[in-house]
């Protein structure tokens, strides 16, 4: 897949709609890839103009940040900066809600000013101005779903209606966990914890989330999330579900759908 690159674009004097910031999970981790695929499709098909920095993007330093170490985490965002000023970027989505995160609400105390936007929002814009038009009788309909809610999207920015209006434009049956929105469970990688080992417990995170997800007898477990859906989907396997449940992105879905 051919995306377009910013440096690319700023050599032949044009500027994009707006910069997918595709992050560390979407550009490396071979599950996200799908839903960096997913999501460049439905840029492709509403004919939007945009564009990726390609080798120029390093990782917000979220990460860092989240392990401790603020050094790292200045040093990362500065060069980020520094590229992003360079191209003079406004307008920037993602769909990884740490990466939405940390360029809204920490970027700016280090000279990164941008109208950041998440997916899940972007998503419901394009389908409410039309711009994606969903099939008649589509991959989900009359599907039940299940939305779990990213504590980076949900609790830290209160972005709980956006992809619960995207699932629903999928003529889906969208049925809620016990717990969810604001009082939403963890999936259990947040904080940095996606990459170190659990502390002693009785029981793993991620499988108790699981398990809520299927209680609720969902043929589809929807996420906004790459983080959170590496946690679901091995969840759902330790429980040897996923022949019946599928963890998949509502950017994937809707990619499926058009």
């Amino acid at each position: 897949m051919q995306a377009p690159v910013m440096s690319d674009l700023h050599a032949r004097g044009e500027s994009p709609e707006v910069l997918f910031w595709v992050g560390c999970a979407g550009s490396f981790d071979q599950r996200a890839q799908k839903i960096t695929k997913a999501f460049i499709t439905i840029l492709e098909k509403v004919g939007l103009r945009y564009a990726i920095l390609g080798q120029e993007e390093m990782c917000t330093g979220d990460p860092a940040r989240r392990a401790g170490n603020e050094f790292l985490f200045q040093m990362m965002a500065w060069q980020n900066i520094q590229t992003l000023n360079q191209y003079g970027i406004k307008r920037i989505v993602t769909a990884c809600p740490h990466c939405f995160n940390t360029l809204k609400n920490e970027y700016p105390e280090l000279g990164g000013e941008y109208e950041v936007i998440h997916h899940a929002t972007f998503l419901q814009q394009l389908i409410d101005d039309g711009r994606i038009r969903i099939l008649e009788g589509g991959a989900f309909k009359g599907k039940k779903i299940t939305y779990h809610d990213s504590c980076y999207l949900g609790r830290a920015n209160n972005i709980y209606e956006a992809p619960r209006k995207v699932l629903e434009a999928l003529d889906a049956t969208l049925t809620e966990m016990k717990r969810c929105r604001s009082n939403g469970l963890c999936c259990g990688a947040g904080g940095a914890q996606m990459f170190k080992e659990e502390e002693a417990g009785v029981s793993r995170v991620n499988q108790d989330r699981a398990d809520e997800a299927l209680a609720t007898g969902a043929h589809v477990v929807a996420a906004a999330c790459p983080f959170c859906n590496t946690m679901l989907t091995d969840g759902v396997k330790v429980r040897e579900q996923e022949e019946k449940t599928e963890v998949l992105d509502i950017a994937e879905m809707i990619a499926r759908s058009i």
